[in-house]
């Protein structure tokens, strides 16, 4: 849960900066707040209801509601493509099946192509926003490489940490191998969560459910020193440790961005009142 938490923290720095060059002024707390009540609204057909609870709940003066969709996209779609290229790139050096490969980077593709900036101009404009009075120029002019390359690093860094959550749930049964020996498929895990979670996201099933776990199920079965046993049982145990945690982080998460929003709306009217 330690790891799973860690990991989402800088994809929550990510989409916080990509708001920040959109030229909105959300605060940490409320952007990482957002970012895990958000977490749950994957949990329903059709993940839309991330883009509801996550722009619902990060607007306010300081930021538009469409930028903060358009962001949404950006940082999550941006996620997905990393994790696939997180996925190709290990299972290339740890001589995985080219089909595999073939997969992750295809997944690779269909998520990081919409958001490379002059693709996404292309695609906001066809959607015809600017007639709409929406300053969508404005928005994307400072979503460059220069500008999103430090979060992408950072994203990247999350894959890693979901797969140590992965080995940590290994550890937990009593049939594990030891745990330095089983550090050693660090890589392996790390390519393991990050297909499965990517795989999941473009099968638009609730949470990824089956989807997440077969693909856990058949990459760490054909490894000799784990089998299909640990192999079933991490599945479902990833599942339930990730679920625990980002119901953890909602449940903390709200009542806080509730009260600095009480706080600041007391602030704004004690700054009025003052001011009149």
């Amino acid at each position: 849960m330690a790891a799973y938490g860690a990991a989402l923290l800088p994809m929550a720095a990510f989409w916080h900066r990509v708001l920040r060059l959109m030229g909105q002024r959300p605060h940490w707390w409320e952007t990482c707040c957002a970012f895990w009540v958000g977490q749950l609204g994957k949990y329903v057909p059709g993940k839309a209801m991330v883009v509801v609870l996550r722009s619902t709940l990060v607007r306010s003066e300081r930021v538009d509601g469409v930028a903060a969709v358009i962001s949404i996209f950006v940082e999550t779609l941006t996620m997905m493509a990393l994790g696939g290229l997180t996925a190709a790139a290990l299972l290339v050096w740890l001589s995985r099946s080219t089909g595999l490969i073939l997969l992750a980077l295809g997944l690779m593709l269909a998520a990081g192509v919409p958001v490379w900036p002059p693709v996404m101009r292309r695609v906001l404009w066809i959607l015809r926003l600017r007639r709409l009075g929406v300053p969508v120029d404005d928005y994307l002019r400072g979503l460059t490489v220069r500008g999103l390359a430090p979060g992408w690093a950072g994203v990247a860094g999350s894959w890693w940490l979901m797969g140590l959550s992965l080995w940590a749930v290994i550890q937990a049964m009593p049939t594990a191998p030891a745990p330095l020996a089983s550090l050693i498929d660090w890589p392996l895990l790390t390519a393991c969560t990050a297909l499965a979670l990517v795989a999941g996201f473009v099968s638009l099933l609730p949470g990824g459910v089956l989807v997440r776990e077969y693909v856990v199920m058949a990459l760490l079965a054909s490894q000799p020193r784990y089998g299909p046993l640990i192999a079933v049982v991490s599945a479902v145990l990833l599942r339930l440790t990730w679920m625990a945690t980002e119901s953890l982080g909602a449940g903390v998460g709200y009542p806080v961005l509730k009260r600095w929003r009480r706080q600041e709306l007391k602030r704004n009217i004690s700054s009025e009142n003052h001011d009149g």
